[in-house]
């Protein structure tokens, strides 16, 4: 697994949460073989008077010309590199020069230089804001090498450029751009998940170690956990996967899975020495006993991941094959290494078994015990308030998600986007195809009108920039045509696009590739490509339904004329809701499986709904908190709920099963079975809880918002499954378990006195036994 696990490689393919027999991922690919990719561009933004000074602005066009000539960059469009149609007269043709000839000499030829450049109207609005003094360069990267791993070299190598010369000017540059939010993103994920995976060890590594004073019981916890976390990586590869966002978890959750096996494991080990004080023997009762336990715990955990494998969407397919597969492997790495170490250890010493004696949480267990026998209808009605609380809190739950949704405000990224929607209206990219109803349909005027109309349209539009289409390329050719006046930038006449018609056929291989980028070989497609703003998903889909696609019908009535709404913007929104949709989906299934898989342990129906009712409440309650504090339901929040509850069942289940046995050993007394196991199971369960409560509380230090929910909404729901498995599933059992009942409140008020049970006997010598006579009668042996 090590070896396989050496060969492990990330995919930047986010596309993969579509399904993709989704329309618009249907749609989308028909787009890209039409069109071409739509997320390779990169855009770096500057703004400062100075930019266009010759000393500034000379070292502006030298950045331009080293980007465009980078490895993996197919062209850099800026105002040093931009192209305008000039009229040949003789040959009868349009040509493609460059505005900027060469770097200007004097600021005169400067700034003749940029006048002409702003008298193409073709880049208004799209290339400078000459009033605000910004400029961008879109730099457009070649899709081969976005979803590869040369695509951390290709925007590493454009980030070095531009520092330089932010260093030799002065001037602040911004970053935005599919390709630079999604390799910085992943980057930064990466870098602060392997610090968190990390502390996470030491925080959790530290908690054990104060519990169990045994450092064996810390290392062979963490051994344990590396050889999962080997193998998780190992069968990634060897089922072909790469590392994904989700899949990149993965590690993190192996801590999960993997410490509550071994602090059962280890918490019984101590007790069943304790008892008897034969090693071999207290190894072979936590196999006997503990392992069918952690074997069911950890299939409960494999079946709420696998559910996840028979959604539409890949990335959470691949999350929820490997997860579920390494849930049921820590079962078998769990048993195989913790037993067989404990084998060559020395026997426990009285002071590594004092944790089983901790005054404060024998205290906490008496007063739970005592809350639970005394006070079970306040448990109900202060149950009953939470829930009502909750349930008006998961009404108000907003679902929202945005393109760099988890980034902390004060990212770069975020500050960068903030800079093109202020001076540029956005850099996401949205796509617009009218379909014309017909092959040259591009020709006809009345439909030249209509798209004229429609691109009016979206120029008015907030948090949408000038779109770009083959009009632009039609009014700069009637402008070239009348010697590059800006008056007349704008759709021929009939009788013009007769003129017109002779000019446009180019040989110019560049300006024929240009024309293809927005109308297909047919002239019956026509693409409209826009920058949008990251408005997330709500005020996305109002901007689409609401306010393009009613124009767009009220503009193109003919039947035969459609219009498609496109783009990796649109799938990406769409992608974080079926992500929702499916996580919610795969939380009802992994109810049910897991329901089935408790039938499976505890024949008794009653039994089976009474050990879910205490781990719907806690997410009952997370979701709930949510509402109330408006924390959107977005993909990283959404994974809170499968993972909690596949955590919190296992305590139930350790639970059930302790009281199952106790309740055959005092002859179906439900009083005495639930306190035995609450003396027993609750200090185990009061453990893993604190643990996993730390292990998930550290990663609200992030300064990435899914991962800052992720640690605070986890450890509030298993903090709250602890008392909810400690309270009210003992008092469930209390109220509607059948059998004798009878007093043992003396037995929780004494710590020192005991219920006997099969296990406290002991083996004795009948040879050595001695029988005392009273003093009068001589004594025998027997």
């Amino acid at each position: 697994m090590g070896y396989k696990a050496s060969k492990i490689e990330i995919t930047y393919d986010f596309l993969k949460v579509v399904p993709q027999d989704d329309a618009d991922m249907v749609y989308f690919k028909e787009f890209y073989k039409m069109f071409g990719e739509d997320g390779n561009i990169m855009v770096i933004g500057v703004q400062d008077p100075k930019l266009f000074k010759l000393e500034t602005f000379n070292k502006f066009y030298d950045l331009c010309y080293q980007i465009q000539k980078s490895e993996g960059v197919n062209d850099a469009i800026s105002l040093p590199t931009l192209k305008m149609l000039t009229k040949d007269t003789v040959n009868s043709k349009l040509d493609v020069k460059s505005v900027f000839t060469r770097k200007p000499v004097t600021q005169h030829e400067l700034d003749s230089m940029i006048q002409l450049a702003n008298d193409q109207l073709f880049y208004k609005g799209l290339i400078v804001n000459p009033n605000t003094n910004a400029a961008l360069i879109a730099v457009s990267i070649d899709s081969k090498q976005l979803n590869s791993n040369n695509r951390q070299k290709v925007v590493s190598n454009i980030l070095d450029l531009s520092a330089t010369f932010k260093k030799e000017t002065n001037v602040e540059t911004h970053f935005a751009g599919l390709p630079y939010v999604r390799t910085i993103m992943v980057r930064d994920v990466q870098a602060e998940f392997k610090f968190f995976l990390v502390l996470s060890i030491l925080v959790t590594s530290l908690i054990l170690y104060f519990f169990f004073r045994n450092l064996y019981a810390v290392f062979f916890t963490f051994l344990v956990i590396v050889v999962t976390v080997v193998w998780t990586m190992g069968t990634i590869v060897l089922l072909g996967y790469k590392i994904t966002l989700l899949t990149g978890m993965l590690p993190a959750l192996i801590i999960v899975i993997g410490i509550p096996n071994c602090i059962y494991m280890y918490n019984k080990y101590h007790q069943e020495y304790r008892k008897h004080r034969n090693k071999i023997k207290a190894i072979s009762r936590i196999v006997e006993k503990i392992g069918f336990l952690t074997f069911m715990t950890n299939m409960n955990t494999a079946v709420g991941f696998l559910v996840l494998y028979f959604t539409n969407i890949i990335i959470i397919k691949e999350f929820g094959m490997v997860a579920g597969l390494i849930s049921a492997a820590t079962f078998v790495i769990t048993l195989v290494v913790i037993p067989t170490m404990l084998c060559y250890l020395p026997a426990p010493s009285d002071k590594q078994l004092k944790h089983l004696d901790l005054r404060f949480l024998r205290r906490v267990n008496n007063m739970i015990q005592y809350v639970v026998l005394r006070y079970r209808s306040v448990v109900y009605i202060i149950t009953g308030l939470l829930i009502a609380i909750s349930i008006v809190g998961i009404y108000r739950i907003q679902v929202i998600s945005y393109m760099v949704d988890d980034l902390p405000k004060s990212s770069g990224v975020k500050t960068d986007l903030a800079f093109f929607e202020q001076h540029f209206k956005g850099v996401m990219p949205l796509e617009i195809v009218v379909d014309l109803g017909k092959k040259k349909g591009i020709r006809i005027p009345a439909n030249l009108k209509k798209l004229d109309e429609l691109e009016t349209y979206l120029k008015s539009l907030n948090n949408v920039s000038p779109p770009l289409s083959v009009l632009n390329i039609i009014k700069g050719a009637k402008q070239a045509y009348y010697n590059g006046l800006p008056d007349f930038y704008e759709i021929p006449s009939k009788q013009e696009m007769v003129s017109l018609s002779s000019f446009m056929k180019t040989n110019d291989k560049s300006e024929d590739k240009l024309m293809r980028s927005f109308v297909d070989s047919t002239g019956q497609y026509v693409r409209f490509t826009c920058k949008v703003a990251d408005m997330g998903t709500e005020k996305m889909a109002a901007l689409v339904e609401k306010n393009i696609t009613p124009k767009t019908k009220e503009i193109f009535t003919d039947s035969t004329q459609k219009v498609h709404i496109t783009g990796t913007t649109l799938l990406f929104l769409k992608g974080n809701q079926y992500l929702i949709n499916d996580l919610s989906e795969s939380l009802v299934w992994a109810f049910a499986l897991i329901s089935l898989m408790m039938a499976f342990i505890f024949t008794n129906p009653k039994i089976i709904i009474i050990s879910l009712i205490p781990n719907m409440i806690p997410i009952l309650m997370t979701a709930g908190i949510m509402g109330l504090f408006n924390i959107p339901l977005k993909p990283s929040t959404a994974l809170i709920f499968g993972i909690s509850f596949g955590i919190s069942i296992d305590s139930t289940i350790h639970y059930l099963s302790k009281f199952k046995q106790e309740l055959k050993h005092y002859k179906g007394s439900v009083m005495q079975a639930v306190v035995k196991s609450l003396e027993e199971e609750g200090v185990s369960m009061i453990y893993t809880s604190i643990v996993l409560f730390c292990g998930f509380l550290i990663f609200a230090f992030s300064d990435f918002g899914g991962t800052i929910a992720l640690g605070i909404l986890t450890s509030l729901t298993l903090f709250f499954a602890m008392f909810t498995n400690l309270i009210v599933l003992p008092a469930l059992l209390l109220t509607f378990s059948s059998g004798e009942k009878i007093n043992l409140y003396p037995i929780i008020k004494d710590k020192h006195e005991k219920i006997h049970t099969e296990d406290d006997d002991m083996e004795i010598d009948l040879q050595r036994l001695e029988i005392k006579t009273p003093r009068n009668e001589e004594s025998r042996e027997v």
